[in-house]
């Protein structure tokens, strides 16, 4: 490892770092603006100069690779100069827009030329004006910000993979452009969070909040599975914007658009106290005790068999436990939380978790040189995986290969097929990608849930099973703490579902079977717990009981609702696609009467006089962590147990395709959305439908 001196200090760094890493290290700050540690080098702000002994002139440390030997001077006169110089060239055509820019507080501009910057300027020429450009819904522009740090280009072409974003023209009439074009990307809204000026703001947030009148509480994302860390910014009861956080393992520090700007949901369509469906068809407000002794004396009526209970994509781990000890304490073995049907959890041995996570980890897609996607696409389903698949192809020497539909991923795929067939012949060994998936090190699969969410599901798993024993993915063949065998899920709270045995008792009913009951009038009584995705005229004459916090497909169903929290009004445990338990916080408290969710289902069980084995959310979580020790191991990845899973049977040929037909609205918060409205319309152009999901 090369040694170096910098400031009058020997330290000793590894080679193929830059001087500014180096420094860096060594505990010296380096003020930039172009350079940033995930993407291409660019050197040309030049306020990372640096002085170098023998070199003639300043030099960009962010450019500059560290050579043994090398002496670095960071703040001599010489570089204090250059770096005056530097911002004052910044500065000439740079508008006095501080009082009224979004990015005033939280500019690195701000920071830099108070800190760095010349106390006066020597050019008195006018300012340069840029038009404003086109970047869509998300992203607002005021390029006369702009200091072409073309952060914004390299983050657009190398991590969302989209080269929709360039810089045209040279020196004064440089300017940065999409040619009237709206970011067509799922990443997008990370431009904002790159450009080290106000030149792009987010649009939904502009001109709302300063930065030091919002409360900042760390929280996890629901939008999706992944678990992405994220920030959410309140002021007095409103949510105004959700940052995201730095998490190398999971989402490293960028955001999908759905989890940043779904938020506007949040105020559309909420349910705000208990309301009861009269003679008339009508939904009435109603009070707390009317709603609970009504619903008691339905169940009370019942028995256990002619009631069910399904929870939904959203649901929080605490929730569903209490739902779950209400239902057994009710004899309701009717219970199941996969609200589109997918085949998981179909084991024999009913132990092999390996059979429902997402096992290499997220992180682990990088390590991966041979990566088959059986049904999903990431982009829509997973955007933060996808942009990590994108990251390892950029690296070179990975064959990925799709069977299902063949979208847009932003990187190269061999599509083998659209169905189940195609499948088939990998697992026996067949075709030029059986092959390399034979030879690959690091071999893995990524089982969506377009192909589990179908009547031969359970075939298709056990082949893809299969697929990963023949590779040596997973299973005795596979390299030590290694198993590539991953399947995405798409809903927040479906492993925790999966983990706590939030699944059909003996002798229960799956949902297709709850459907099919309420058809024929066997089921009486059906708990929606937040479950907004199932076909609601399937539930027949059935008594529905709706808990939730959006007024959507359940809400309109439902005889009797109870409204509950949000996931930034409550505290909870999530855990994602890879099996991490993570907890989210309270941000804001519920509107009007609406309570978090386990609260109610203790405060029903007591009407019920059958109360629940708890009283506050900490001997909840402790029959959580009974119920799974998972539940127990707080932001760990752990590979499932592997096992058999899946269960061999006859195959639809019909092709398979993914769940999501519109990425921007797919769960009730987002169909509120005004802004994901917004999206639907400029990318998606129609297609989706209302919302957004098959069936």
């Amino acid at each position: 490892m090369p040694k170096l001196t910098i400031d009058g200090r020997e330290v000793e760094v590894l080679k193929g770092i830059t001087v500014l890493q180096a420094c860096e290290l060594s505990g010296v700050e380096i003020p930039r603006f172009c350079y940033h540690e995930r993407l291409s080098v660019a050197g040309n702000c030049r306020m990372c100069l640096v002085e170098m002994e023998r070199a003639p002139k300043p030099i960009a440390s962010c450019a500059m690779p560290v050579g043994e030997g090398m002496v670095i001077k960071t703040d001599t006169p010489l570089v204090q100069k250059a770096r005056q110089g530097t911002m004052e060239f910044l500065l000439i055509n740079h508008p006095l827009d501080c009082p009224i820019c979004d990015q005033g507080g939280e500019c690195d501009l701000q920071d830099q030329a108070m800190a760095y910057g010349y106390d006066r300027s020597r050019y008195s020429e006018n300012k340069r004006a840029v038009a404003e450009k086109e970047m869509g819904p998300i992203v607002k522009t005021v390029m006369t910000r702009c200091i072409q740090c073309t952060r914004c280009v390299r983050f657009a072409t190398e991590i969302a993979g989209v080269e929709e974003v360039g810089l045209v023209n040279r020196g004064e009439h440089a300017e940065i452009t999409t040619l009237e074009k709206a970011i067509d990307s799922e990443l997008s809204g990370n431009l904002i969070d790159v450009c080290p000026v106000g030149a792009l703001t987010g649009r939904p947030y502009a001109f709302h909040a300063r930065p030091w009148e919002l409360r900042k509480i760390n929280s996890i994302d629901v939008m999706d599975a992944v678990g992405s860390n994220i920030r959410i910014d309140a002021r007095g009861r409103d949510i105004l914007r959700v940052l995201p956080r730095l998490h190398e393992r999971v989402n490293e520090e960028w955001l999908a658009d759905k989890s940043r700007y779904a938020i506007d949901g949040l105020k559309k369509a909420r349910l705000d106290r208990p309301y009861l469906r009269d003679v008339e068809g009508k939904l009435k407000p109603c009070s707390w005790d009317e709603a609970f002794d009504l619903i008691a004396h339905k169940m009370l009526a019942l028995d256990g068999t002619e009631m069910a209970a399904l929870a939904g994509d959203l649901c929080d781990g605490e929730s569903m436990m209490a739902l779950k000890l209400l239902m057994q304490s009710l004899g309701v073995p009717n219970i199941d939380c996969r609200q589109d049907g997918a085949k998981l959890a179909c084991d024999p041995a009913g132990d092999a978790e390996a059979g429902f996570l997402f096992n290499s980890g997220i992180a682990g897609v990088e390590e991966g040189d041979a990566i088959l996607l059986i049904g999903s696409n990431p982009r829509w389903e997973a955007p933060l995986i996808n942009a990590r698949i994108r990251k390892r192809s950029l690296e070179g020497d990975l064959s990925v290969g799709m069977i299902g539909p063949a979208p847009d991923l932003t990187y190269a795929y061999e599509h083998l097929g659209e169905g189940p067939d195609a499948l088939a012949a990998l697992a026996r060994g067949e075709g030029a990608f059986a092959e390399i998936l034979a030879k690959a090190e690091k071999p893995l699969l990524i089982l969506g849930q377009g192909a589990l969410a179908r009547p031969d599901g359970c075939a298709i798993l056990a082949l893809a099973r299969q697929v990963a024993e023949r590779s040596g993915m997973a299973g005795e063949e596979a390299p030590d703490s290694w198993n590539g065998f991953n399947v995405l899920h798409t809903a927040a709270g479906r492993v925790a579902g999966l983990m706590m045995g939030f699944l059909p008792q003996a002798g229960g009913y799956e949902l297709e079977g709850i459907l099919a009951s309420c058809e024929e009038g066997t089921v009486k009584l059906v708990y929606l717990l937040g479950a907004d995705e199932i076909d609601t005229a399937r539930l027949g004459k059935a008594f529905v009981i709706y808990q939730g916090h959006i007024g959507d497909a359940g809400a309109n169903r439902a005889d009797v609702i109870l409204p509950g929290a949000a996931y930034t009004e409550k505290n909870g445990t999530y855990v994602n696609t890879e099996g991490r338990v993570q907890l989210a916080r309270l941000a804001v408290f519920p509107p009007g009467d609406a309570r978090e969710d386990w609260t109610i289902l203790r405060a029903l069980s007591a009407r019920l006089k059958m109360p629940l084995p708890f009283d506050n959310i900490g001997a909840l979580r402790k029959l959580l962590i009974d119920s799974n020790p998972r539940f127990g191991k707080l932001d760990r990845q752990i590979p499932g147990v592997w096992g058999a899973f899946g269960a061999e049977g006859p195959l639809d040929p019909t092709p398979i395709t993914s769940p999501i037909l519109n990425y921007y609205r797919t769960d009730p918060i987002s169909r509120a959305s005004a802004t994901m409205a917004a999206c639907s319309a400029a990318f998606v152009t129609g297609s989706g439908e209302a919302t957004g999901i098959h069936g």
